[in-house]
Formats: structure tokens, sequence, C-alpha cells
């Protein structure tokens, strides 16, 4: 019965659910991207020289190059590349570094004791480290 217990605690522990939503979105929208630049871009891409791209092959003797299919990849890469960078890379610099401002700003907690060079709190009268006496 323990062994069911932890397993089932493991399985709906939050860090997992949260790694198992996150992959199933980063799938859902790397099927999205590759779809729209599949069906949409790719055939944009041809419509100056009335060829469809995402077809293209490219033949020597009995082997096959599927360029276009390849082409499609790379746009994909790319444009999944792009979704992670402004939607996740961003806006997570952008946050952490709104969090170091706030903490810069903070007003310090601790002095430098100007015999052995430890930092001691502010209100402390005697250097924890050296035990000298300190001006406050």
């Amino acid at each position: 019965m323990g062994v069911v217990k932890d397993f089932k605690d493991f399985a709906l522990s939050g860090n997992l659910l949260q790694t198992a939503i996150g992959i199933v979105v980063g799938l859902a929208v790397v099927a999205l991207i590759t779809a729209f630049v599949g069906d949409i871009i790719t055939p944009l891409i041809s419509v100056p020289g009335n060829q469809n791209l995402g077809s293209a092959v490219y033949r020597v003797g009995n082997g096959v190059f599927l360029q276009g299919a390849f082409l499609n990849a790379i746009i994909s890469f790319l444009s999944i590349m792009l979704v992670i960078f402004f939607v996740l890379v961003r806006p997570v610099a952008k946050y952490e570094a709104r969090k170091a401002a706030r903490k810069a700003a903070a007003p310090p907690t601790t002095k430098v004791c100007p015999f052995c060079i430890s930092q001691v709190p502010i209100p402390a009268t005697r250097c924890m480290y050296c035990t000298s006496q300190l001006t406050v």
C-alpha cells in the first residue's frame, strides 16, 4: 500500500503535472506552427515562381531528396524559435530584470567590519567573526 501511495504522490506532485502540461502545450504549438508554415508560408513563398516549394524534390538515380519538406522544417524551426524567444525568453528576462531592480533598491541590512572585512548586521556592536568592538 505504501508504494501505491508514494507513486500517487509522485504522479500528482505539482512539478510533474506542470512539466506534463508544458510538454503537451509545447507539442500543440509545434504542430500549429508546422501546419502554418506548411499550409500558408511555403505556398506564399512559391507564388512568384508558380512552383510549390513544399513538394519540391531532387532526384539522383533512385534517390529522392525532399527539398520542400526540408525547407518547411527549417522555416518551422525558425518560427518556433521566434515564438519561444518572444513568448518565453524576453518576458522572463524582463521579469528577472525588474526583480533584480527591486532587490537592489532595498536598503542594506549589513555593514563591513573594518578589522576583518566580514559582513555583519547593521545593529551589531561587536563583530561575530573577530569579536572586535564596532562603532554604531
